[in-house]
């Protein structure tokens, strides 16, 4: 599927981050690193749902309550936001 500008839906061409493609993500066998392990601890104290809840205030904030113009790397980073929250909404359902 295109976008209106001929781009592919799950293109990264305006990413806030090329690398945050799943396709590049690391290999769920491998064991996670100290960083990581200590990321997802911090995750699991604040919670889940809280998370998401400060992620989506955010998102809205910045896209509904700003006279800010946004160009392609803002809307990217506000999309990036939209997919964490939800991943992390996500995870609270199936908890």
């Amino acid at each position: 599927m295109q976008t209106s500008d001929g781009s592919g839906v799950g293109s990264n061409e305006h990413s806030a981050n090329p690398a945050n493609d799943a396709r590049h993500a690391s290999n769920v066998g491998s064991p996670m690193t100290d960083s990581q392990a200590a990321f997802w601890y911090l995750v699991e104290c604040q919670g889940c749902k809280e998370l998401a809840h400060s992620l989506r205030t955010i998102h809205d904030l910045a896209l509904y309550h700003s006279d800010i113009p946004c160009d392609s790397a803002e809307k990217s980073a506000l999309f990036d936001l939209k997919v964490l929250w939800e991943g992390f909404e996500r995870m609270v359902s199936e908890a």
